[in-house]
């Protein structure tokens, strides 16, 4: 039997992959990726292949969740999937895997740096004061989910901040922005009205996590909407109960003032 081996590629461009991740993605009979969870915005699939010196197979996601290509490759050889940040981030990939195992075929992860661990270093908020992460994705007609608010609401209530991750429709090249988060945080507010997002929660936007100059500001919910993060990718944090080094961290780093003294 063969070997599937999800492969980690980073955050932002071609150079984001391990030395681990690389010399066995030189190795693979057969190399797939999916863009559609994540993206890597500093780069392309031409340098991608460049650096790795293979042709590389890219799946649209139902193909990613039919499996049956990347499966029947890896019966036969070694096969590569090659993802954006942490191949496990995403429960499709845990499923793939668990099918592999299931028909006989080894499966081996290399992790890469994923934006769980790389907003909060960013920031400088500590690790282990976050709560659930939750997705905002793109209002469409009648569809419109309010879960997130739920998240954001259950974590505020225990001090803990959310990591809130920003949709991506990968086939229309449209990456959600931080402000048009914010729009539909504040748009689930005036439905709700629980209380949970006001003018003076105290908010971050990063912006291009793993590039040479990524973007960061921390302030109200309304200054942080209004801040030019430039391009893509974004992702936002709502901020639960600050330490005192957290909020040091966020004065230096994140421009965040004095004033703001709701979190």
């Amino acid at each position: 039997m063969g070997e599937l081996i999800f492969i980690g590629l980073g955050l932002y461009d071609e150079k984001d992959i391990s030395l681990k991740g690389l010399e066995d993605a030189r190795r693979c009979d057969y190399l797939f990726a999916e863009f559609y969870t994540s993206k890597l915005t500093g780069t392309d699939i031409s340098k991608v292949e460049k650096i790795l010196g293979k042709k590389i197979k890219v799946l649209e996601r139902k193909e990613v969740e039919d499996g049956e290509q990347i499966l029947k490759e890896a019966e036969r050889g070694r096969v590569g999937f090659l993802t954006a940040g942490d191949p496990m981030a995403a429960t499709t990939h845990v499923e793939l895997r668990i099918r592999a195992e299931e028909r006989g075929i080894a499966t081996r992860i290399i992790h890469g740096s994923s934006v769980f661990t790389a907003i909060p270093a960013l920031l400088g908020l500590q690790h282990y004061k976050f709560g659930r992460t939750t997705s905002l994705v793109y209002p469409e007609d009648k569809f419109f989910p309010t879960s997130p608010y739920y998240v954001i609401k259950e974590n505020k209530e225990r001090g803990l901040h959310t990591l809130v991750l920003l949709d991506i429709d990968a086939e229309k090249e449209r990456f959600m922005t931080i402000r048009e988060g914010i729009d539909i945080l504040l748009e689930m507010e005036n439905m709700l009205k629980e209380g949970v997002i006001g003018d003076d929660t105290i908010v971050c936007g990063v912006a291009r996590a793993g590039s040479k100059k990524p973007t960061v500001k921390a302030g109200s919910i309304l200054e942080v909407r209004e801040f030019d993060f430039g391009p893509p990718l974004h992702t936002l944090v709502i901020v639960g109960k600050l330490h005192f080094m957290e909020r040091k961290a966020l004065e230096t780093f994140a421009g965040l003032t004095r004033e703001n003294r709701s979190a």
